[in-house]
């Protein structure tokens, strides 16, 4: 079994690859290839909880299951909110071949996601992008959101502007035309909306949002949601995976799922992003329509990023090989 640590994960990713890994990985679940069993939980009452979240791609012969924790209170101690280890199975045999940290996959891969969902939804005039929140999920979308569409500029809007004028720092030593402002500013400027947060109000709001705007929400906590009913009644939704983020909290999206069960939502009208990957169903309907792409996280997506870099990996003779 190869072992890759964080070091290892983040040398041998490669964006462009990730992006197109996720993309055959969507397309195999809307296409019913895939198999996705429901993501289950174990809590620790006033604390947090692990989650399981097994996935099989045929396309990309991948089997992997991954263990996350969620522990909001970690952030006041200064630990990781999200914490991950992905383990790959050889499909054929059953056999361990890869345990893999999971931390920046993790967020690498939802990245990559909302950014299929850019290249498919965003209008192509599109100059502006905001990104909400201030930790790794938002590093990560600005990066990626920036490697399929070409932002004249990102904004960074946080809750503490001192992490987002930090955050818009680091941006900016990377090449990116960047600065730091509200969450407000950020929203009205933008032409795309990543957003990143642990909110339990709505801070996307169909009065803040210009017309012609898409939204990637990829904020997912137990009471919280991203985005408000009224801009999600108007607006063409595109999740991952309709059976899923249509699910209450751990296994789908609070946005969708109270919307839903309040009749105010039709599932028949959700897209689903490999639907749009392989050429299913149309996108936007005009350069005024919203469009919201709410992501809650797909196994498949974390089989897809374990796979490119363990190959990667196998190819360069990268990680330590360990027996049980």
């Amino acid at each position: 079994m190869r072992v890759l640590d964080r070091r290892a994960v983040r040398s041998l990713l490669v964006p462009d690859e990730l992006v197109e890994a996720v993309g055959h990985a969507m397309a195999d679940l809307s296409e019913g290839r895939a198999s996705l069993p429901p993501r289950i939980a174990a809590r620790v009452p006033g604390a947090g909880l692990l989650a399981t979240m097994p996935a099989y791609s045929p396309t990309l012969g991948v089997l992997a299951a991954k263990l996350l924790t969620v522990y909001l209170d970690n952030d006041v101690a200064g630990l990781p909110v999200h914490q991950a280890t992905i383990a790959v199975f050889d499909p054929l045999t059953g056999r361990i071949l890869a345990l893999v940290d999971g931390d920046h996959l993790t967020a690498a891969r939802t990245a990559a996601c909302s950014a299929l969902s850019i290249r498919h939804l965003a209008r192509r005039d599109s100059r502006v992008l905001a990104v909400l929140g201030t930790g790794p999920q938002a590093r990560e979308h600005a990066r990626y959101a920036c490697l399929v569409h070409p932002f004249a500029e990102v904004c960074v809007g946080g809750r503490d502007p001192v992490k987002a004028e930090r955050l818009a720092a680091d941006l900016a030593r990377e090449g990116l035309q960047v600065r730091s402002t509200t969450i407000v500013e950020a929203v009205e400027e933008a032409d795309v909306v990543c957003a990143a947060t642990s909110t339990v109000e709505p801070i996307l709001r169909r009065g803040d949002v210009r017309p012609g705007t898409h939204i990637a929400s990829v904020g997912y906590i137990a009471h919280g949601r991203e985005v408000d009913a009224a801009l999600l009644r108007e607006a063409l939704v595109v999740v991952e995976h309709r059976d899923t983020s249509l699910q209450p909290f751990p296994i789908g999206s609070n946005d969708l799922a109270e919307l839903g069960s309040a009749g105010e939502l039709d599932p028949e009208r959700v897209v689903e992003i490999g639907e749009l990957v392989a050429g299913r169903r149309a996108g936007r309907d005009g350069p005024e329509q919203v469009t919201v792409f709410k992501s809650v996280g797909v196994a498949v997506q974390d089989a897809a990023a374990a796979s490119v870099v363990l190959a990667a990996a196998e190819r360069d003779g990268v990680g330590t090989e360990v027996t049980l």
